[in-house]
């Protein structure tokens, strides 16, 4: 069995480091660079930078961050927010990342997914999911969570695997800084419908959490912001767990 990801998402606005709750009350959580370095040497798997409001604010995904961030890091950094166009995707990979991140922008042009996995490869884009439970079904947000895109998140995974997504990052907006525990029956939905990496994200607030999300979701990947952030808990004490519980992870 592959190991299972652990990873560490900086959502940054103007430069710095926030977290809130449900996509709402953002707060100051760090420096980037200071928190990269950190995650570094903690033997995180990965390491995601989301420019939470540059989508709503119609910019890139700030340079400067990616490259302080990029000089710190011997592992995979993914960069998310406000990449719309090919020309955003060069920008980032350009500054220091190895995977871009599309949510807003997949959903207004899917044959962008193609067009970034055909110039970088399936393995450098990830598909961003934000869903909300609706019913018996998830809902698909975009504009960071703000505007619901008519979608299903289970037919939109599947649709953004053929179109050439790499991974897709399942977050769910309804356990977002909870700390309540990762939304499970969501993540094994999407990961039994696709072949590609799921990563789950949203409501990590305790080690069986992530117990839980890689057995009853299925996940291939976790992340988590708050809890690393405020080191409420320790990567290696995380990993640590995760392997009493039979779980395979890198240490």
């Amino acid at each position: 069995m592959l190991s299972k990801r652990i990873i560490a998402c900086l959502d940054v606005r103007n430069g710095q480091v926030v977290k809130g709750i449900n996509f709402e009350g953002l707060r100051s959580a760090g420096d980037p660079a200071e928190l990269a370095r950190r995650y570094n040497r903690e033997l995180i798997d990965e390491l995601v930078i989301l420019d939470v409001t540059a989508t709503l604010e119609s910019r890139r995904a700030l340079a400067d961050t990616i490259r302080a961030v990029a000089q710190e890091l011997f592992i995979p950094l993914a960069v998310g927010g406000g990449i719309r166009t090919e020309a955003d995707a060069a920008a980032a990979i350009e500054a220091g990342a190895d995977k871009v991140s599309l949510n807003t922008a997949a959903i207004a042009s899917p044959p962008l997914i193609t067009t970034l996995a055909s110039r970088y490869g399936s393995q450098a884009v990830i598909v961003a999911i934000d869903a909300k439970r609706s019913g018996d079904h998830y809902a698909v947000y975009v504009r960071s969570g703000s505007t619901a895109a008519e979608r299903d998140a289970v037919d939109w995974a599947r649709e953004a695997e053929a179109r050439g997504a790499g991974e897709i990052l399942l977050t769910s907006i309804d356990r977002d800084g909870t700390k309540a525990g990762f939304e499970c029956e969501m993540t094994a939905a999407v990961s039994r419908a696709v072949s590609i990496p799921v990563i789950a994200s949203g409501g990590a607030g305790g080690l069986d959490h992530f117990v839980d999300v890689f057995t009853a979701g299925a996940a291939d990947a976790a992340l988590a912001a708050s809890i690393f952030h405020y080191a409420e808990t320790s990567v290696h004490a995380l990993k640590a767990h995760l392997r009493a519980h039979g779980i395979p992870v890198r240490l």
